[in-house]
């Protein structure tokens, strides 16, 4: 009796160790990868610049089309469009648009510790500072109503 010696294919211990190489540097990427992601996620939600920017363009787009009244306790009134609108700071910690007897609501921007208007020579300037410390303000030239 004759053994057949067969041969079976497999892979060698070098195949073997290159592939948990590749499949280990690959792993070792996409946890880099992973990491700098949820810091970049982070570092955005954390950020009031994205927010401010587009505070101050929705603002100015409100202003642009509308006609000064009045700045009052700390509060800005326009009309537009036969609309009487006021935006101010609210009770709780929003800078809001609303009609000149509070009603309706519509948050702009929040986080606000506080917001104060002053009018000068035709320029609206509101002083904002967060609740994080961060302090911005915003400087509007506006027409007054003939």
């Amino acid at each position: 009796m004759r053994l057949k010696k067969s041969r079976v294919k497999a892979f060698t211990l070098l195949e073997c160790l290159v592939a948990l190489l590749v499949i280990s540097g690959s792993l070792l990427v996409f946890d880099g990868l992973s990491r700098y992601l949820a810091k970049d996620i982070t570092h955005q939600r954390t950020t009031k610049e994205k927010d401010w920017l587009v505070f101050t363009e929705q603002l100015r787009q409100e202003l642009d089309r509308s006609q000064f009244v009045k700045v009052e306790n700390d509060r800005l009134y326009v009309k537009k469009e036969g609309q009487e609108l006021a935006f101010g700071k609210s009770r709780a910690d929003d800078f809001r648009k609303t009609n000149w007897s509070n009603q309706g609501y519509q948050p702009m921007l929040q986080g606000l510790y506080s917001a104060t208007m002053s009018l000068d020579s035709g320029l609206v300037r509101i002083d904002f500072i967060f609740e994080d410390k961060m302090e911005r303000s915003f400087i509007y030239a506006m027409e007054e109503t003939r």
